[in-house]
Order: C-alpha cells, then structure tokens, then sequence
C-alpha cells in the first residue's frame, strides 16, 4: 500500500489534518485513509546526548575533564515509554511512506522537533513542508495546495540545531566548571546557562540600583494664572535657597502671556501584537505571567481563533490585505465596530502592511473564527485583546491639538501645555474602557501627562494679571523593579531600556531569547531558586545575586553579548551566516571561559540557598548580605546542562498542592491529574490508563488542593 505520512507536533492537530484529508480510520497512533497516513510526536521525542553518553571521561563532574565538545553532536530518543511507542509507530509509518509531509510547528523549534524525529527514524523518502499561520479549515487546505520541498527550510533547522548545540556547549561547560571552582559544599549545583544567566544579570543590575540609591531632594516651582498650571521653565532646583529665593522674586508680582502656540498632531492605533507585546500587555492589565500568558494564546491557535502564536513581529504581509474584510466581517461580536470600516475601502497602511518586516509568521491576528468555543475567562478576556487591538489598526488616526503657552513673570518663564482631543478615531473603540485607554496611550511620557492641563481657555499674547505661585519640595525616585512584562521587554532589547517602538523594532534582532522561550527562561529562575515575587515586582534571591557576583566573565552574563550570539542565529536562518562557523566560534568562547575560570586564583566560593519554588516571597536580597545557604536542589535542564542528581536540601516539606500537575495519578502512580470536559483523567491516558473521575463524584470546582485530599481518601492503599 503506498501512502503520504504527516507528521504533526500534537495529536489535537494530526486529528484536524486527517478530518480535512479524509484519513478517517483511528489505528494506535495514527489515523489513515484516501491515501494519507497522519501520526503525531509530543512535542521533543528526541534531544542532544548527555556528556556520559558520549565517553565514560564525562560521566563523572572534573575540572580536568573540561571543556566538553563533542566532536559531532549526536541525538536519542527521550525515556518514557509512551514516547518510545510512539516514536516505534512514526518509524514503522516512515520505512513504507511514500513521502513524509513535515507538519509540524511552522517556526525553529517545530522545524528541530520534526528534523531530528525523522533523523533518528532513518527517513529515506522525499520529505516536503506544510507551513501555516493559523490551524483554521481554510489554512491547512491552502498550505497542502502549497507544500514546499523540506530542503527550502535547511537554514530553520540549522539554526535550530545551532541553538541547542549553543545551549549545551555553554551550559553543561559553565554549570560544571563553576560548580566544581566555586561551590563551597558538595552538591551544590551553580546553573549557568546561555540566556538564563544574561537574564538573571538584568535583575540583579536593576536590583544593586535600587538598592544603592540615594534619594536627593529638588524642589518645584509652579503658579497658577487663570485655573492653568504654568511650570517653571528652568526645571528643577536642587536647592531651597534658589527656589526660595525665585518665589521671593515674583510673589505678588503680575504674570504676564508671552507666546500661544497650537499644532494638531496624529496618534496612529497601537501596533499589532506579536508574542512579547502581548505578555507585556497581559502582565500589564491583569499580573499574569509570561508562561500563562503563552499557554493561553497557545490554546487559542489551537482552537483556531488565533493566528500562529510564536512570532515576533507586529505586521502583516501584504498578502493578508485581501483576506481582512472577511475576517472583520466573521467577527459577528463585534459587528458594532466592523460595520463602519466594511463600508469603504479598508487603509494599506506601511504600519501595518510590511512585507520587508515579514520572517516566519505574521502579527497575532483573530482568524475570524467564531470565540464562542472558549469557555475560559481568561481566554475570553484574551482574545478580546487581540481582536479590538486588529480593529482598531483599521480605524483612522486620533486627531488631537496641543496648546503651548509662555508665560513670564519678572524674569523668570513658565510654560503650560494642553491636550485636546478633536477626533478620536481609534479611540473611540476605548472610550468607556478607560484601563484599555490608558494602556494604549503611546506618545506622551510620564511627566508630561502629570502637567497636561487639558482643555485650557482662551490666551491672549499680552494680557497680564495676578497668579498664585507655590513651591514643592519632592525628592528622586529610584529605578522600577523589573515586572515580567518590563523584563520581558529588556530581553527583547539586550538590557537596553527603549520606548520607541521603531527603535524596539530594529532592536529585535539582537535580543536575549526567542520569543517563544523567554517565558520558560524566566520561570527556570525561578525554579532554581535565583529569582522571586513580591507582587508584580521580580527580585532576585541571594543565591542570584551571589552567582552573578561569582561570575566576572562578561562571555558569560553580558546581555549584550548573547544578544549579538541571537543576532548570528537569526542570521544562519536568513542564510548569511553558516552553523560551522557558529559552533566555530562558541568553541573558542566556551575554551576561553573555561581558561578563564581556571586561572582565578582568588579563593572566592559560595554556597547557594534553598529557595522555596513558589512565586511568591517576603522581597529581594539585600546587597552585600552573606547568608551560609544550601543547594539549589536544582534539575536538569536538557538545553542548558544543569545538573539534577545532587541536592544537599535535608527533607523539605511537602509543597501545597495548586496546581492538577502536582496531584500524581492514584492508578498508575506515574502520571498527573488532568482536566477533560465531563471528568478527570490521567495524563498518560495514551499509554492505557484508565484513570476516570466522573464531575459528579469529584466535582470540577475542587481547588487542586481539595481534590488531592479526596482522592487520598477514596484511594487509600
């Protein structure tokens, strides 16, 4: 029998795929028919070899066994025996397939999952590309009709392989060899990593100035003329005595109007999300954190009302100009605000429309599916975000008009200024929404909307008359601790804090991460013990601090430096750049740390604490606090090498059960507890078992907490 195998990244898209082929029969899985054959991995099936699969020299943890390099990377299959079945089913469809069509996540890591799948099934038979931005009918339809030869995207996988192999070399190099050099006590592991590392020096920069800051008193001279605040234009005093003695000067003395100015300005819509701006907006709004924030929009593509999460850019292609009206027009909740714009010619506007700002994927958009399938609050609240956010890049610019006027009294100037409203365009989405107002407010910085006196009446340039000036005394504020959504905008820039967005834009390119991993680097700090919350606010723990403290080798934590490292990936995908030439050079880096580290001969050393994994906590290190602490207790980490078999933590306590995935199935006491739509089952339900909690008997409005106790008890041994 000759078929077309599909291989797809879930099992939720390989049964979309095989409704739309006609691949109706379910076999253990795989589907088949009208000559389709459509199977499925979960996710990475397949990862780098770990040190000791390589020579027995690295199975054991020795300054003198570094560096480790491999001199060809070699991949194995996961161990788990649902992926090993698996894997046994997608290598038995493969050796018969006709062709393999690579359906799997149009992006680097989809690209790396399927490649090395298909490597270690030993595929032999021509392989071509299914690559779409949304899971929608339509989309899978057309990217069939337009399936391209898998040779088109040999640069998505090397730069993909690239990243891992970075990722190992720096890692499982720097985890060891700052372990072994600074640990003070066996078993405490010191993680390092790539872009974990840089991430983490962020916060501790951000959290030194914070903490060394010196608040400085200054003083602000201001008068009222007319119900209008007027500034001085001289700024801000340092001393009392010159403020003092200004007000002296012109106290009882007439104010008098030396210039009116009025020009109209254009506020064009906020840009389109992409997968950074929208966690930075969703942490913004309602506190959710980088991880939630992807797993939502994750599960919104998957039930098609979104477009292909993991993107970083804010535009569309100009391709997409056709297809708006009729996504605008299947928005039937929204029929209010997409009437007017489906009565003309919708706007081509470059900041929207950008093919040159196109790589993989286009801005989040809705597909125009109905969202009458999400059930979830904040699923709902998400995809409202998105869909007035498209809405409103459609409408006309805001139109408003800004009066500056001079004033002078004695010899001194004042300046007041006004911002008027005259046609709202886009902003008359957010009228009666005035936390979505706020938010998308993207011209005006902070002190200049604290003197914004709005609607001003009438000035004439001459007129003269009594004012009451006042002084205040304030004093400097220190930096802002980083929020996931501020953190998440420093790893997009490298550390540099810009507002522009045409500046963040070109910055991307050298940024710390990809979009779709820095939410998962940022809760692997916190897993490990090197970060924490206090409210929104991020802080890092003593164990962080002392690791930067520990690290003088900028090769190591410079967030600019992995920056330009991001910037040479993003240029083996683009093809200018070779993969050769990249592990090259990360090969004289990774030598040069490990010289580096070894030729330290201060006797520094610390110990690490254990942390608490929870996201909560009383608030950051001090600076210059030296606390004798603990392992990290910290696991293993596949892309970073961080090692997992030791911990010198003396029995911790149990952790309060909040989350399904800590409750450990009563059956075969290998999976985890998760929800369905009538009960709860096992999260290995695919290997056979047959874990099933009726909503009748283990109702689904248990905290996760509840329902472990009553499992406990209905399944007591």
């Amino acid at each position: 029998m000759s078929y077309r195998l599909c291989i797809t990244e879930k099992p939720s898209v390989a049964r979309d795929i095989a409704r739309i082929l006609g691949a109706d029969t379910r076999h253990d899985g795989f589907f088949e028919g009208n000559g389709y054959c459509v199977t499925w991995t979960f996710g990475h099936l397949c990862e780098l070899k770990e040190p000791a699969d390589y020579t027995e020299a690295w199975k054991h943890w020795s300054l003198s066994a570094l560096p480790m390099i491999p001199e060809r990377f070699g991949i194995r299959l996961k161990n788990d025996t649902g992926i090993k079945k698996q894997f046994n089913v997608i290598r038995s469809l493969a050796e018969k397939a006709d062709s393999i069509i690579n359906c799997g996540d149009a992006g680097q890591e989809g690209e790396l999952i399927q490649r090395w799948v298909m490597q270690k099934a030993g595929v032999k038979c021509p392989v071509y590309r299914l690559w779409i931005s949304s899971l929608t009918d339509e989309a899978i339809r057309k990217g069939f009709s337009e399936i391209k030869p898998e040779q088109e995207y040999t640069n998505l996988y090397y730069a993909g392989m690239s990243r891992a192999i970075g990722d190992w070399m720096l890692g499982m190099n720097a985890t060891r060899l700052y372990t072994m050099k600074y640990s003070r006590k066996r078993g405490n592991i010191l993680s390092v990593g790539r872009v974990q590392t840089p991430t983490l020096a962020i916060i501790v920069e951000r959290q030194r100035a914070i903490q060394n800051f010196k608040p400085e008193p200054y003083w602000e001279l201001k008068t009222v003329y007319r119900d209008v605040t007027f500034r001085a234009a001289s700024g801000k005093f340092k001393t009392a005595e010159d403020a003092r003695a200004v007000l002296a000067d012109i106290d009882g003395k007439p104010f008098t109007i030396k210039e009116v100015s009025e020009k109209k300005g254009r506020e064009a819509p906020p840009r389109l999300f992409d997968l950074t701006s929208l966690q930075v907006e969703c942490n913004k709004r309602w506190g959710w954190t980088a991880d939630e924030a992807l797993k939502l929009i994750q599960s919104l593509y998957e039930k098609k009302v979104t477009t292909y999460p993991r993107v970083d850019t804010t535009y569309l292609p100009t391709d997409v100009y056709p297809k708006v009206p009729g996504i605008l027009k299947r928005m039937t909740p929204y029929a209010n605000l997409t009437e007017p714009l489906l009565a003309k010619a919708l706007p081509k506007s470059k900041k929207v429309f950008d093919d040159a700002k196109i790589t993989d994927h286009h801005a989040i958009i809705p597909t125009g599916e109905s969202p009458r399938v999400l059930v979830d609050k904040n699923e709902r609240l998400m995809y409202h975000l998105i869909a007035m956010r498209f809405i409103a890049a459609f409408y006309p610019d805001c139109i408003f008009s800004q009066t500056t006027v001079t004033g002078q009294c004695e010899k001194y100037a004042f300046k007041a200024t006004g911002k008027v409203i005259v046609e709202p365009g886009w902003r008359a989405l957010f009228a009666d929404d005035k936390k979505a107002a706020e938010d998308t407010q993207t011209d005006a910085k902070e002190p200049e909307k604290e003197f914004d006196n709005g609607i001003m009446p009438a000035f004439t340039v001459g007129e003269s008359g009594p004012h009451k000036p006042a002084l205040a005394e304030k004093m400097t504020q220190p930096p802002k601790p980083y929020t996931e959504g501020t953190l998440l905008r420093a790893m997009e820039t490298a550390g540099q804090s810009i507002e522009d967005e045409e500046l963040r834009e070109a910055m991307k390119e050298n940024g710390i991460g990809r979009p779709s991993t820095r939410s998962a680097i940022i809760e692997t700090l916190f897993r490990r013990g090197y970060l924490t919350r206090q409210r929104k606010a991020i802080w890092a723990t003593q164990a962080g601090c002392d690791l930067i403290d520990i690290i003088n080798d900028d090769l190591v934590k410079s967030p600019k430096l992995t920056g330009i490292w991001e910037n040479k990936l993003r240029r083996i995908e683009q093809g200018t750049f070779t993969a050769q030439d990249f592990k090259n050079e990360l090969k004289e880096m990774v030598n040069q740390i490990v010289l580096n580290v070894l030729s330290d001969n201060s006797g520094r050393s610390i110990e690490t604490i254990v942390e608490e994994k929870t996201s909560k906590s009383s608030g950051p290190a001090k600076s210059g606090a030296s606390k004798s602490a603990k392992s990290t207790g910290a696991s293993s980490s596949k892309s970073t090498g961080e090692a997992s078999s030791k911990t010198a933590a003396k029995t911790p306590r149990k952790p309060a059960v909040r989350k399904l995935e800590q409750i450990v199935c009563p059956v075969c006491g290998q999976g985890h507890i998760i929800k369905g739509r009538t009960a709860y089952g096992c999260s290995r339900f695919r290997e056979g078992c047959s874990l099933r909690l009726m909503f009748t008997d283990y109702p689904d409005t248990l905290t996760p907490a509840k329902l472990n106790a009553l499992i406990s008890k209905n399944f007591k041994k």
